[in-house]
């Protein structure tokens, strides 16, 4: 609160009035915290495989100089870690790029069922080493919306990824394209071992994990549905997740037809 005089002659009762200003400072100090939890968040995942990388370049200059079989183990280690921390910057550049232009909604026709079958196709290969079959059930006509082909490719790759591999044990992951009266809708769902519900709120944050060490083990970033969210935000969609322990994780994206945006 800022109190200041209002004017310089004296009021009624002979003092000066003043003036009252209240400003809300409650989401600036929540975006202040964001950042400083983002900047701790990322110093955080590139501390420990950059430490990584140290520790075997040290071990492979001194004890391992020598030892090929030991040589080949770290290599193959410090590859995976090069790895995360690439695809780390790589979703954090995503990230920023999406949030850049959220407030810009994108206009060119795309074929949701082309984008969806696309990027199966890519990733069947990836399932297939995991043991699980991913199925499509699209329709036969066109499914057009309003939007960004190459994000709508990075959505369907994320929840695809997602379902494959914190769902392997279910054995199948179900991707299917709708017609809705409000427009299209994307869904993929597992069959794994499913969420705790008290989890769920906050599986869009950015790195928010629901098991830190079997997320980093299969790779993942922990901000694959924040950038999830903001694009699907960016065309003007919604997106739900439903899921319970024993039952799977069912993801939906619904986007409003081309003909209704």
């Amino acid at each position: 609160m800022q109190i200041t005089p209002a004017l310089e002659a004296t009021g009624e009762f002979g003092a000066a009035p003043v003036m009252l200003l209240f400003r809300d400072l409650t989401e600036a100090r929540r975006l202040e915290r964001m950042r400083v939890d983002f900047i701790a968040n990322v110093s955080h995942e590139l501390r420990t495989p950059l430490a990584s990388l140290t520790g075997f370049i040290e071990t492979l200059q001194g004890a391992a100089r020598d030892d090929p079989a030991a040589r080949e183990r770290f290599l193959s280690i410090m590859r995976a870690q090069a790895w995360r921390m690439t695809r780390l910057i790589d979703d954090l550049l995503s990230l920023s790029r999406v949030e850049l232009r959220e407030h810009v909604a994108p206009k060119t026709p795309v074929d949701l069922r082309t984008v969806a079958a696309q990027i199966i196709d890519t990733l069947r290969t990836m399932a297939g080493e995991r043991g699980v079959a991913i199925a499509l059930a699209a329709p036969e006509a066109q499914a057009i919306v309003l939007g960004d082909a190459d994000e709508l490719s990075r959505v369907v790759e994320n929840l695809v990824e997602n379902a494959v591999k914190y769902g392997e044990s279910g054995g199948r992951v179900d991707v299917a394209v709708e017609r809705r009266e409000d427009g299209f809708e994307l869904s993929v769902r597992d069959h794994g071992p499913g969420i705790a519900q008290e989890h769920l709120p906050r599986l869009t944050e950015r790195f928010y994990r629901v098991d830190v060490a079997e997320s980093r083990d299969k790779g993942g970033t922990g901000l694959g549905l924040a950038i999830v969210k903001h694009i699907v935000n960016r065309h003007r969609g919604r997106l739900h997740i439903e899921s319970e322990p024993g039952s799977g994780t069912l993801v939906r994206v619904i986007l409003p037809a081309a003909d209704r945006a």
